[in-house]
């Protein structure tokens, strides 16, 4: 499991005082109003930084963070993603993952068959989907729903699947 939970990443300033335009990722954006403090994750290292304010724009979280005063210095933050410790994260409810420990999970059918490994998680209209590689240069696309889904073990990394009739022979 990740020791550091990405929720965000600046994508663009905002104004001329210094505030940044975040696009966020997490399915609760108002756990930005909550945040006293952010880590600042590009190019290896990590800083962490207090957030002074937070408005919503559209599909945006504009943050004001402490010591970035003009645009120039927040144009410099483009790229860097907003981190939180995995102790300071909100907490999910049941059956809810974080993205980041998915990714990496072995995928198994209900009968053991080894499908492949989750290399992303697609926030669809409908349902999530789990962007599997099966190591053999084809992907596979498991939408996430309960009756597909049959059990998630991060620890073990590890989820077994049931697919939906017609998906393993379209893309196996």
């Amino acid at each position: 499991m990740l020791d550091y939970l990405t929720i965000g990443t600046i994508v663009n300033v905002h104004g001329v005082h210094g505030e940044v335009k975040v696009i966020p990722q997490t399915d609760d954006v108002t756990r930005f109003k909550k945040l006293k403090s952010v880590l600042l994750f590009g190019s290896g290292a990590r800083r962490k930084i207090d957030v002074k304010g937070v408005k919503f724009s559209n599909k945006f979280v504009i943050l004001k963070l402490d010591g970035i005063d003009d645009r120039d210095a927040a144009d410099r933050l483009r790229g860097i993603e907003l981190q939180v410790e995995r102790g300071d994260a909100i907490k999910l409810p049941e059956g809810r993952y974080f993205v980041g420990d998915l990714i990496g999970c072995t995928v198994f059918e209900d009968d053991g068959n080894e499908l492949g490994r989750i290399k992303d998680v697609i926030f669809g209209a409908g349902s999530d989907i789990y962007d599997v590689d099966c190591g053999n240069g084809k992907n596979i696309l498991i939408p996430v729903l309960e009756d597909v889904v049959l059990s998630v073990d991060i620890e073990g990394g590890i989820v077994k699947v049931k697919l939906p009739q017609g998906l393993r022979e379209i893309y196996l």
